[in-house]
């Protein structure tokens, strides 16, 4: 006699799905946030730029294995079931999050601590590859037909409700704390906050029950043997596999990763703005736009998931660098030595060592602020040489404050990079599900999703703050890289995608 599950209520469906997923982004984001902070404590004192490039790259990583994970579980996902397979990835990247917490810093065990920080990443990276694949697959399987885009959307919104959660506990810590005591271990605060965030997650899934669609297909023993082989060796499905990430989520990934992550990145280690105000921009630009996830998804149960994509890229590739050159220039001294002067003060120069045990540096800060509350620190360093006497280079701005109107213009920046966010992301989940059959779901929709958003999109921060630092002079130039992808993306969508909706799924 076969079980029959009781059937489980859609809002609670999204609720338990959106909520793991949502602690999974938190955990894997708050690494990205912290950078710079996690590139002063895995690598020398003296690494300078270096430091930052190479925690990019461990953090990029991650994304790299996400592939990897949606393999891995999304097999099993096909094999046992949604429930236990987002279960596993769950505590996986929970479990991970909190040891990174924990992992002693470069001056106590050298060269292991960005090692272990690289071998947690990968898992997180797995994991991550097999919850999003789950959580959209098991919410669409209990979906009605013609409201699917609606509440496929709903899951769509936990990465960047992720990435603002992860920002706001960030910037309480810091604040509680103080910079230099968040500085020196309070960065280690969110990591570890995770664990008590991943417990009551964990409770919530565990109650929930197994996607109506897979126990219809267990029940009538058509669950594949094979996913992999189904998936990739059958030439009609690889090629939904081929269109889904070429057309899609390659694109969709670049927007999403430029217009949040590498967003932060330019603003705090291009723009040098003030750690609060960059966060509070970003925080504020999500807080608005983060709605738009719903709209789009449920405008896509109307009009097709085609053209709202697509119409995110084109516009991204459109205005991105319009809106980074206005960031530079807001931002640039000239600008603010339009303000009325209110203070000047200047600290104790401070000598260090070169190398050489012969030349030093010095360097000097002088805090400047202005009558409207805005400012900045300007650092002067000075080599100190024995045969050539002062060598000085130009003065570097930093924690800069920004004049309240300049502020908000950037909020409203943020605001139209995450609505184009909104765009391609809100209705890619509704997309890619109707695109493969229920016993290979999982496997097939996971692949193109992480290669895309995982590879093409994760990536953004790392190679376009590589590519800005070859260019030298021209920070703008790491934005090809996103504006190059979504471009061949919107091409190949345009030609190749067609703008399905409301297709059945219970096959």
């Amino acid at each position: 006699m076969i079980e029959i599950q009781p059937k489980n209520n859609i809002f609670k469906v999204i609720g338990a799905s959106s909520l793991g997923t949502l602690i999974e982004w938190y955990d894997f984001y708050i690494f990205g946030s912290l950078a710079v902070i996690i590139g002063h404590q895995l690598f020398p004192a003296d690494a300078g730029a270096s430091a930052l490039i190479n925690t990019l790259a461990i953090f990029a990583a991650g994304f790299i294995v996400r592939p990897f994970g949606a393999l891995v579980f999304g097999r099993l996902g096909d094999l046992i079931g949604r429930k236990y397979t987002f279960l596993l990835t769950l505590v996986l990247m929970g479990g991970s999050t909190f040891l990174i917490g924990l992992i002693p810093s470069y001056k106590s065990i050298g060269y292991a601590a960005p090692i272990l920080v690289l071998i947690l990443r990968l898992i997180q990276g797995l994991a991550l590859g097999g919850e999003y694949g789950g959580a959209a697959t098991y919410v669409a399987e209990h979906a009605p037909k013609n409201r699917r885009g609606f509440f496929t959307s709903w899951i769509q919104t936990t990465a960047t409700l992720g990435l603002f959660l992860s920002l706001g506990i960030i910037v309480i810590t810091k604040n509680f704390l103080g910079a230099e005591t968040f500085a020196d271990w309070g960065w280690r605060v969110p990591f570890l906050l995770s664990i008590v965030l991943v417990g009551v997650s964990i409770y919530i899934r565990m109650k929930m029950h197994e996607s109506p669609m897979f126990t219809k297909l267990k029940s009538e023993g058509k669950v594949s043997k094979n996913p992999l082989k189904e998936s990739f060796n059958n030439k009609a499905n690889f090629k939904m596999v081929l269109l889904a990430l070429f057309g899609a989520t390659m694109g969709q990934g670049v927007i999403w990763y430029t217009g949040q992550f590498y967003a932060q990145s330019f603003l705090e280690n291009t723009c040098k703005l003030d750690f609060n105000d960059s966060r509070y921009i970003l925080l504020w630009g999500i807080a608005f736009a983060t709605p738009f996830f719903v709209v789009f998804g449920a405008w896509s149960d109307k009009v097709g998931r085609k053209w709202i994509m697509l119409t995110g890229m084109l516009l991204g590739i459109i205005f991105y660098r319009p809106i980074y050159r206005t960031f530079l220039n807001d931002t640039s001294e000239e600008n603010f030595a339009k303000n009325e002067l209110f203070s000047s003060s200047q600290g104790f120069p401070i000598i260090t060592p070169l190398a050489n045990q012969v030349d030093s540096l010095r360097s000097l800060e002088t805090k400047i602020l202005f009558t409207n509350g805005t400012g900045y620190t300007k650092v002067q360093m000075d080599t100190l040489s024995a045969t050539k006497g002062v060598i000085s280079a130009p003065g570097m701005l930093k924690d800069k404050i920004l004049p309240k109107p300049i502020f908000w213009k950037f909020v409203g920046l943020i605001f139209f990079q995450i609505l184009l966010v909104t765009m391609v992301y809100g209705p890619i989940a509704a997309f890619l599900v109707e695109l493969f059959p229920t016993k290979i779901r999982y496997t097939s929709m996971s692949l193109p999703y992480h290669i895309g958003n995982g590879v093409f999109g994760g990536l953004v921060p790392f190679i376009a703050t590589l590519i800005a630092s070859f260019s030298g002079s021209n920070p703008l130039s790491g934005l090809w890289y996103p504006i190059g992808v979504a471009a061949l993306s919107l091409v190949i969508g345009t030609i190749y995608l067609s703008n399905k909706r409301d297709e059945s799924i219970n096959d």
